[in-house]
């Protein structure tokens, strides 16, 4: 949009293309822009009678793309929001009755959408709570939320971007900006604590999760997990733990509230196949350091921090997956007489541990799927990965890594190519040369372009010998203590 923007402002006519699901947030951002009158061409998903969906819309295409521009679509001008500070002042009932309205959205098949809330109940955040939360952080309540670092980003929101220090965040999709107080207010109405709220700050610096539809996904790494008693071991991803079921859901809130998120109105989360049951409610979950391996890293190291610093990670859970297809005790023999059907399964019948359970866990996986994923691991299966020979954890990524290879006659047949190659008219990195000048016996890494981004190890805490994983490797990073 920004690129579309900059061409009509130079008289050059241009036409978006898109789904007709999409159109409302289309106009929306649009406006968004300052070109409210863009010209918009819908197609379907659904093309029927033989008749393809770029023969009914090539037409439309050509004649907007030829057709000068209008007095009246040359017109500019930016939308900005006016939300007042207080929304509501009554009794506690009304104020209850007030947070909780829905609105009806064509687009979601007229049902209701909350105007505030992501669909629960929340605390009512009055002028005492949120003054109570704000004394969780030294930062200023009407301080703009601003990056803590320079970085640059990584993973699908906006890879090889970069952000200074004190930038302003944007948050999506509207674009808005927010103040330390604004967070506050929807930090009180998650039913976060006061001492929960440099996490929730950290995790609003993070606001590049964008118009998906959830409020994101992160992973704790750092003292601060038992500072404010963040669960790490049995039921970690359950109920019962309030930090990580309060905190979890702040960034929902902060989507609908400070991002402006409206499904089919101002983002399109079909996108993401209907969202993700998983960030539905908060996603939150704490790395577990004190069952690292000799020499393996802790997460907020891996990212460039201190061992002492405390830090959130992005993460992608959206796909997940139980990386234990067994029963523990199978595991258990495995590692300890070689034997069970995980031995059997890996040709080491009766010889003695430690193995490789990787080889097990990463049989076929790229079989109908690519990229990389993360593993949570419990302490045991760590330690047994490290006395098998993997001393670090890079050791691990590169050896996932390299087994996701395979010959370019076979990669042709998944549809992701036709997305990372460009067509397959782009160059292929490693080689320098064209996707179209190289053999068939060409071996791609299906698994993610390199180890680290492809690959994350998390190991939380658990005696029962089994392994989760989700989708993604290592996203971005970010301080926790930046928010103290």
């Amino acid at each position: 949009m920004p690129y579309l923007s900059e061409l009509e402002r130079g008289g050059i006519p241009t036409v978006l293309l898109g789904y007709t699901e999409e159109t409302g947030k289309v106009r929306n951002d649009s406006i968004l822009h300052g070109i409210p009158q863009l010209r918009y061409v819908e197609a379907s998903r659904n093309s029927l009678g033989g008749v393809t969906e770029a023969e009914k819309v090539l037409p439309s295409l050509l004649e907007g793309l030829t057709r000068p521009l209008t007095d009246k679509e040359q017109e500019t001008g930016l939308w900005a929001p006016s939300e007042p500070r207080i929304l509501f002042e009554g009794t506690l009932e009304e104020a209850e009755e007030f947070y909780n309205q829905s609105e009806i959205i064509p687009g979601l098949g007229n049902t209701p959408f909350s105007l505030y809330t992501d669909g629960l109940p929340v605390v009512i955040p009055t002028e005492e709570r949120v003054e109570k939360m704000l004394k969780g952080t030294s930062h200023k309540p009407d301080e703009i939320i601003t990056y803590q670092r320079d970085m640059e980003m990584r993973g699908p929101m906006g890879f090889g971007v970069p952000r200074n220090k004190g930038d302003v965040v944007r948050f999506m999709p509207m674009e808005r900006v927010g103040t330390v107080e604004q967070v506050a207010v929807n930090a009180v109405m998650a039913g976060c604590k006061p001492e929960y709220f440099p996490v929730v700050l950290a995790i609003t610096e993070a606001a590049t999760w964008g118009g998906r539809g959830n409020g994101g996904a992160y992973i704790v790494s750092g003292p601060i997990y038992k500072e404010i008693g963040m669960n790490v071991s049995y039921s970690r991803f359950g109920p019962g733990n309030q930090p990580n079921k309060t905190i979890g859901r702040v960034g929902s809130l902060l989507l609908r509230n400070l991002g402006g998120f409206k499904d089919s109105v101002t983002a399109v989360s079909v996108t993401t196949t209907y969202n993700s049951p998983i960030t539905n409610g908060g996603f939150i979950f704490a790395e577990y350091a004190e069952g690292l391996p000799e020499g393996w890293k802790g997460l907020n190291e891996e990212m460039g921090f201190g061992k002492d610093e405390s830090i959130i990670m992005t993460c992608m859970p959206g796909a997940w997956g139980i990386g234990q297809q067994h029963m523990p005790g199978v595991y258990r023999s495995l590692q300890r007489t070689g034997h069970g059907a995980i031995a059997r399964f890996l040709d080491v019948k009766g010889i003695p541990g430690p193995h490789n359970y990787l080889e097990y866990l990463t049989k076929g996986i790229w079989a109908t799927r690519e990229g990389g994923f993360t593993l949570i691991l419990v302490p045991q299966m760590a330690q047994d990965l490290y006395d098998y020979g993997f001393k670090t954890k890079e050791s691990i990524y590169e050896w996932i890594w390299k087994r996701s290879f395979e010959p370019l006659r076979d990669y042709r047949m998944r549809g992701i190519g036709d997305l990372t190659t460009d067509g397959w008219t782009g160059i292929e990195k490693t080689s320098g040369k064209h996707w179209k000048e190289l053999p068939d016996d060409y071996m791609i890494p299906v698994g993610g372009e390199n180890p680290f981004d492809s690959y994350c190890i998390i190991v939380c805490d658990g005696m029962e010998t089994a392994c989760d994983r989700f989708t993604g490797g290592h996203g971005q990073a970010y301080s926790v203590d930046a928010w103290r």
